[in-house]
């Protein structure tokens, strides 16, 4: 039985080809949704994108991902709610219900206007009836874990503003599931899973994470031990991989996909 009921769903970062390759290939593996990058949707189009959704009854776990915009420096910050409002309009076009936001991490962030920011942000998704999913990141310079993540939203204060659980980020930064303690379940927007074979260092975690990660549970992260957290607090949102991996990437997609499937199903702890 899966220790974990919600929606799976598979990034399509780990997949090579199109993007209706991609959707083809989760949907044949038996994802349920997918994480949609705004690549995707710019190497074919909105109405490609709805068609391949609708022919393979894939749902849009999120559209992503805007980049270092809470705390963006004055002479970007216009440019910056620019690109959020032709992204949040992208969400809407391909059928999205959430954008994934992650931390800012340019050095230059402005850390007195993040929560301004954020507020203008979700006021934009509220309007286009979207949900923001906010990421900890690793080499953020503000919010590295996921408690800080998560004090930020506190202090956000918007009922569309909800965090993200990245396994990468928690174990990279060298935490452990304890940092989801305390944190409300209904408030995970989702759950992003993968796994390393080595330890990321100093210097070169942002390069293993876009480059080398691996699939859940053939590495040396304790992912079983998240997934039973996350059970504990009682979370059923959707639940899946975001595997950065070249040599995987540069494979046939339907067979990736189908071993991405297999990983999560162990991981989760339901029969292969």
């Amino acid at each position: 039985m899966t220790l974990l009921p919600g929606p799976r769903f598979l990034n399509t970062v780990l997949l090579g080809g199109s993007t209706e390759l991609k959707l083809h290939a989760a949907a044949a593996a038996g994802f349920a949704q997918v994480e949609l990058w705004r690549e995707d949707v710019e190497a074919a189009s909105v109405d490609a994108v709805r068609d391949a959704l609708a022919r393979t009854g894939l749902h849009l776990t999120d559209v992503q991902v805007l980049l270092d915009f809470d705390g963006a420096p004055a002479a970007t910050r216009a440019a910056k709610r620019h690109e959020a409002r032709l992204l949040l309009d992208m969400a809407v076009a391909v059928g999205a219900r959430t954008m994934l936001v992650p931390a800012c991490t340019a050095p230059d962030c402005q850390t007195h206007t993040v929560t301004a920011d954020l507020r203008w942000l979700c006021r934009q998704a509220s309007e286009r009836g979207l949900r923001i999913a906010y990421e900890a990141m690793a080499w953020s310079h503000l919010h590295s874990t996921v408690p800080s993540a998560w004090q930020q939203i506190q202090a956000v204060d918007a009922d569309n503003l909800d965090l993200v659980v990245d396994a990468f980020h928690l174990f990279a930064a060298g935490r452990g599931v304890d940092d989801l303690q305390g944190i409300p379940a209904d408030r995970i927007a989702l759950v992003q899973l993968s796994d390393v074979t080595a330890q990321p260092q100093p210097g070169a975690v942002k390069q293993q994470a876009r480059h080398a990660r691996c699939l859940p549970g053939s590495g040396i992260w304790p992912v079983a031990a998240l997934v039973q957290q996350l059970a504990r607090m009682g979370y059923t949102g959707p639940i899946g991989l975001e595997v950065f991996n070249d040599a995987m990437k540069a494979r046939d997609p339907a067979e990736v996909a189908n071993e991405a499937m297999a990983a999560l199903d162990r991981v989760l702890g339901a029969p292969c």
